[in-house]
């Protein structure tokens, strides 16, 4: 009883973070934070299948035929226990109906390709509040590029999808990937720059924020003359996901960390450990889940879980 009551106040904690929310944004953000393995920790694991439309189906799907259809995302997420499912407006209609009720759904509103050569990427917009709302998602997921010659038009859309989805009780999801010509290729993960993303998507409305895991590597001079004067500390992988953590309103912002492409198992486990030894609120694993046979991949999500409820592992424990 102890534990569960301790749960409830760890989910509480975190709601009480968004004061100026409606009751229906935090009863949706509840539904996350409540669902799957982890739910009632206040981790998360989410699984995201954007990857058809960002990267074409070969590239995506063609280590795993199964994950071809629409259906077998939806059944995976469910399965392994996860906190929520991502994904475009096309896979979230395959399969919104027949699996209505079962897991919290995250409607990714805006969708980029790579069939042409861009320096500053902008993407489009494929889904639309109402469309969320009609297929029953408790949130909407939303792409900026910090960096790209085109982020002050992505800034401004998504004020405007965040103003609608949180005034109809949507929770804002927001993928802060650092890309464009204003940025060297390694600044695109570099500390002081995904610290940046972090908070100009929580500036910008976010309720939960998702970026990459951060490098021991600072791409900005004014930004190295800061964290050299204060000795910010960034050296280990858990003190950079704590910087991060600190940079989205001192951990008032859910921050969640993507998996990147396939990686071994045991380095993606020890990104996981100091995801969650440096306060960070969890992971969105998609092509090093689904590019994985079913059973492979119910193992893996499994470890993550167990990981993060300190069940597997040294280190610390939510809450």
């Amino acid at each position: 009883m102890e534990e569960k009551n301790n749960m409830k106040k760890r989910i509480y904690d975190i709601l009480s973070w968004y004061a100026s929310d409606n009751p229906g944004t935090k009863t949706n953000l509840a539904r996350i934070l409540n669902h799957g393995k982890l739910g009632g920790t206040g981790r998360l694991v989410i699984l995201p299948v954007d990857q058809g439309f960002e990267h074409g189906p070969a590239r995506s799907f063609a280590p795993n035929p199964s994950a071809y259809n629409p259906l077998y995302h939806f059944e995976l997420a469910i399965e392994s226990g996860c906190s929520a499912y991502a994904a475009p407006l096309g896979f979230i209609e395959a399969g919104a109906a027949e699996h209505a009720g079962e897991i919290p759904l995250i409607l990714k509103l805006n969708s980029h390709d790579t069939l042409s050569d861009e320096k500053d990427p902008l993407s489009a917009q494929t889904a639309s509040v109402r469309d969320a709302l009609r297929l029953g998602c408790a949130g909407v997921g939303y792409t900026i590029y910090p960096g790209s010659a085109f982020s002050r038009e992505m800034y401004q859309q998504l004020r405007e999808i965040a103003e609608e989805a949180r005034s109809l009780g949507l929770v804002v999801v927001v993928w802060s990937y650092p890309r464009g010509s204003g940025l060297t290729p390694k600044g695109e993960t570099a500390i002081d720059v995904v610290a940046y993303a972090a908070q100009i998507a929580c500036q910008l409305g976010a309720h939960i924020v998702k970026v990459k895991l951060p490098a021991d590597y600072i791409e900005q001079a004014a930004a190295r003359k800061a964290y050299e004067t204060y000795h910010v500390p960034i050296k280990t992988p858990e003190e950079r996901v704590r910087h991060i953590v600190q940079s989205a309103f001192d951990g008032r912002r859910i921050v969640i960390f993507s998996g990147g492409a396939k990686e071994e198992d045991e380095v993606f486990f020890s990104q996981v450990r100091a995801i969650r030894d440096g306060g960070g609120f969890g992971s969105i694993i998609g092509r090093n889940t689904f590019q994985r046979p079913r059973e492979d991949a119910l193992r893996f999500l499994d470890k993550i879980m167990k990981i993060y409820t300190g069940a597997a592992g040294s280190g610390i424990t939510p809450g």
